[in-house]
């Protein structure tokens, strides 16, 4: 069994983005010389998700409506986790809705996607550096 091991490095410019990772998830599929497996791409941050959908740009802003309906950033202090002199506990929420990691197939040595399906990292709180863990194994 073959495997590997990577991550990904992300600082955004802004406090909430989403990034559209499937090319250098793609290259490291092709790096692992893997042909039939799995691939996990994982935030390895409690304020950032990735997930799968479709790369369209009403559909982004979609979700950036959506997600502040349900966990507005502001006002920061109807928080508890921000009593701690944080002001973030809105990311931590919208990371637990679009989630923290996603597993796709590979077969033939490629991402086994249904239609129009993307990996997505997604940033609810930004302005830094943060990685993503991709793992690869398989023959």
């Amino acid at each position: 069994m073959k495997s590997l091991t990577e991550h990904l490095v992300f600082s955004t410019d802004h406090r909430r983005e989403f990034i559209n990772i499937t090319p250098p998830v793609e290259a490291l599929v092709e790096k692992s010389g893997v042909r039939e497996g799995l691939c996990l791409v994982n935030a390895m941050h409690i304020t950032a998700s990735v997930f799968i959908n479709d790369d369209e740009r009403g559909l982004h802003a979609d979700f950036e409506e959506w997600l502040e309906k349900l966990a507005p950033h502001e006002p920061v202090s109807k928080y508890r986790h921000n009593l701690t002199g944080e002001d973030n506990a809105d990311a931590h929420l919208k990371r637990t809705i679009m989630g923290r990691e996603v597993v796709v197939a590979i077969t033939g040595g490629r991402l086994d996607f249904g239609p129009w399906e993307q990996i997505f990292y997604g940033e609810f709180d930004g302005r830094r550096k943060k990685r993503v863990l991709v793992k690869i194994i398989g023959d």
